[in-house]
C-alpha cells in the first residue's frame, strides 16, 4: 500500500491533489490513500468562515467548498485530523468522526479505523494545559475566547485512545508528541527554527497528552504538523521492543517539504475505510461519561467488558456492515456568484451520518445539548494567542520538495 502524508493543508485541497497526480504520473505509480495531519479547513460557506480561527484578514474560502458540492470528487481516499485552524462548527457535527466530503473523511475528535487491513488512529487539536482537564464545553456561534478553546484536547477524548489495545499502525496528531525532539537532529532543527531551541532544553516542546499516547500505543508510524517545518524521528520502546518512526511536515506551500510517500506492507487491494470494532466498544462504553460541560469526565463510571463489548459490537456491524454512513450535506454550499450576509446564527444541524452512527451504537445525541447563561458566559483570556498567517499557493506547477520513502 503506498500512503501519502500531508502537513497542514490550510485548505489548500485542489494544489494537494494536484501535486499528488503529477508524483503519480512522474513516478508512475498509484497513491492508495492521503492522510493530513490537521488545519484542514474544511469550511463550506461563509457562516463556516465564522468559527475558522484566523484572522480575519486572512480569511479565505480556499477549496473544500467544491469538494462539500460536489463540484470536484477528491482523486484518492482521504482522512484527516483537525488542528487549530478549522472550521469547527462543521467538526462538531462529526466529533465521531465522518466524511466531511465524498472520499473525505474526518477522523473524529479521537478515532480509530481501518483502511484494509491497516489501523490508523488520530487526536484532533492542540495541546492546552489550562483546558485538557475540561470538557467539552463550548458550542457555536463561538466567542474570542471559545473559537480557541473548542481545538484544545480534552482529557476524555485521550482517555478513550488509552485504552486502545490492538497494534496501530499509523498515528496522526497536529502538534507533536512532547519530547520527540530527543529522537532526532534537533540541533539541525534550531539552525532554522532558532525559537524552538528554548523549549526544546525545557522540555516543553509538544503536548504532553500526544506523549503519553506515544508511549502507550507504540505505533510504527506517527505523524504531526504545527509547527511549519520537517522533522524525523525514530522513537525505540525500550531494548528490543518496537519502533515508532516519527514525522512532522509542513505547510502546502511552494518549496516546502509539506508531502511524504512511503509504502507500507499489506493485504492486497483494494482498500476501503471501514469502523474499527474495538474503537465502537470503547466509545459505545465511554459515551455515558461524556463531558459537556467545564467538569471533566468521572471515568470510575466506566466498567469496560472488552470482551462483552466486542461481541455486541461485532453482531451490529454484522448487521449494517463496517463501512462508514453515507455522506450528507446539511448547510447550503458556498456560491462565488452570490454575496451572503452572516446577519445571526441559526444553529447547529444535526449530521445524518453522527445520527446514523449513534444509532447503531445505541447511544443517545448529545452533541447540541444546551448549557446554562452562566456556563455560555463563562470567558476570559486563552493562553493560546497564536495567530499564523495562512499563505496562498500561487501555482500548482511550483511543487513543494517531496521526499519519497520506500
Amino acid at each position: 500500500m503506498k500512503i501519502a502524508v500531508e502537513g497542514c493543508m490550510h485548505g489548500d485541497l485542489e494544489n494537494v491533489y494536484k501535486t499528488l497526480q503529477y508524483m503519480e504520473q512522474i513516478n508512475n505509480y498509484k497513491i492508495d490513500l492521503l492522510l493530513c495531519c490537521g488545519d484542514f479547513q474544511a469550511v463550506r460557506n461563509e457562516v463556516d468562515m465564522e468559527s475558522l480561527n484566523v484572522p480575519r484578514k486572512y480569511r479565505e474560502m480556499k477549496s473544500f467548498w467544491k469538494y462539500y458540492s460536489g463540484q470536484e470528487v477528491a482523486p484518492i481516499p482521504t482522512i484527516f485530523i483537525g488542528g487549530n485552524h478549522e472550521a469547527s462548527n462543521y467538526l462538531w457535527e462529526l466529533y465521531y468522526g465522518g466524511w466531511a466530503a465524498p472520499n473525505i473523511y474526518f477522523l473524529g475528535f479521537a478515532g480509530v479505523v481501518k483502511f484494509g487491513n491497516i489501523r490508523i488512529g488520530g487526536l484532533s487539536g492542540i495541546y492546552n494545559e489550562r483546558h485538557y482537564h475540561l470538557g467539552h464545553f463550548e458550542r457555536p456561534p463561538y466567542n474570542e475566547s471559545t473559537i480557541r478553546s473548542v481545538y484544545h484536547v480534552r482529557e476524555f477524548d485521550v482517555h478513550k485512545l488509552m485504552q486502545v489495545e490492538e497494534p496501530i499502525d499509523i498515528f496522526l496528531s497536529h502538534d507533536w508528541p512532547r519530547g520527540i525532539t530527543e529522537y532526532g537532529n534537533w540541533k539541525e532543527l534550531v539552525r532554522y527554527k532558532r525559537h524552538f531551541e528554548e523549549e526544546i532544553r525545557d522540555g516543553t516542546l509538544g503536548s504532553e497528552a500526544a506523549a503519553q499516547l506515544l508511549e502507550k500505543l507504540k505505533p510504527s508510524y506517527w505523524f504531526s504538523a504545527h509547527l511549519h517545518c520537517k522533522f524525523a524521528a525514530a522513537v525505540h520502546h525500550g531494548v528490543g521492543g518496537p519502533v515508532t518512526k516519527f514525522l512532522a511536515l509542513d505547510k502546502c506551500l511552494p518549496g516546502r517539504r509539506f508531502l511524504q510517500v512511503f509504502e507500507l506492507e499489506s493485504e492486497p487491494g483494494p482498500y476501503e475505510i471501514q469502523y474499527d470494532e474495538e474503537w465502537l466498544a470503547i466509545t459505545q462504553k465511554f459515551n455515558s461519561v461524556f463531558p459537556l460541560t467545564y467538569k471533566s469526565a468521572n471515568f470510575r463510571d466506566v466498567q469496560l467488558d472488552t470482551q462483552d463489548s466486542r461481541q455486541w459490537v461485532r453482531s451490529r456491524l454484522q448487521e449494517s456492515g463496517a463501512r462508514p454512513f453515507e455522506f450528507a450535506r446539511t448547510v447550503p454550499c458556498y456560491n462565488p456568484l452570490q454575496s451572503v450576509h452572516i446577519d445571526s446564527f441559526s444553529g447547529n444541524p444535526r449530521n445524518p451520518q453522527t445520527e446514523s452512527f449513534l444509532r447503531l451504537l445505541e447511544l443517545p445525541n448529545l452533541l447540541d445539548n444546551a448549557q446554562s447563561d452562566a456556563t455560555l458566559s463563562h470567558g476570559g483570556p486563552d493562553i493560546d494567542s497564536e495567530e499564523i498567517p495562512i499563505d496562498d499557493v500561487d501555482d500548482t506547477e511550483e511543487l513543494a520538495e517531496v521526499d519519497v520513502a520506500n
